[in-house]
C-alpha cells in the first residue's frame, strides 16, 4: 500500500463537522477522498469506533483500510469497479459487506462494465 499526500482545508473540516452534528450524510468521492478523511480523523485520537472532530490538516496517508476497519467519517461512498486483489477492492469490501460487493461485481462482469480508473462506476449507501 502506498501513501499519499493529502491536505484537508480547514473550512472543508467544518462543512463536514456540521454535516456530521445535523446527522447528514457525508458521501466521499472515491476510495482516496476516503481514505484522506479517514485519516485525518484517525489525527484526531479517540475510540476508533467513534466520530471525531476534523480540524484542517495535512499529511502523508498510510491507512490500509481493511474488513473490519470500523469509519469514523465517511458514510456513503461513491467509487468505480476496482481491480480482483487490490488494496482500493479491499477498502470496498471494509465498507460494504463483501458478499454484497462482489454480487456488484458479478453483475458488473456480466454485464461488461468498465473497470479500474476510468470505468463504471457505484455507490454504495
Amino acid at each position: 500500500m502506498h501513501t499519499e499526500y493529502w491536505e484537508l482545508a480547514s473550512d472543508v473540516a467544518e462543512a463536514i463537522n456540521r454535516a456530521k452534528r445535523e446527522s447528514r450524510r457525508v458521501i466521499a468521492v472515491g476510495t482516496t477522498t476516503t481514505r484522506l478523511l479517514e485519516q485525518a480523523a484517525a489525527l484526531g485520537g479517540g475510540p476508533p469506533d467513534k466520530a471525531t472532530q476534523l480540524t484542517g490538516s495535512s499529511g502523508w496517508a498510510d491507512l490500509f483500510i481493511l474488513p473490519g476497519y470500523r469509519f469514523r467519517v465517511v458514510d456513503a461512498l461513491l467509487t468505480n469497479f476496482h481491480l480482483p486483489r487490490s488494496t482500493l477492492l479491499m477498502l470496498t469490501c471494509a465498507f460494504a459487506e463483501r458478499d454484497l460487493v462482489m454480487g456488484a461485481y458479478a453483475e458488473a462482469i456480466e454485464r461488461r462494465y468498465r473497470f479500474y480508473s476510468f470505468g463504471d462506476c457505484m455507490v454504495i449507501l
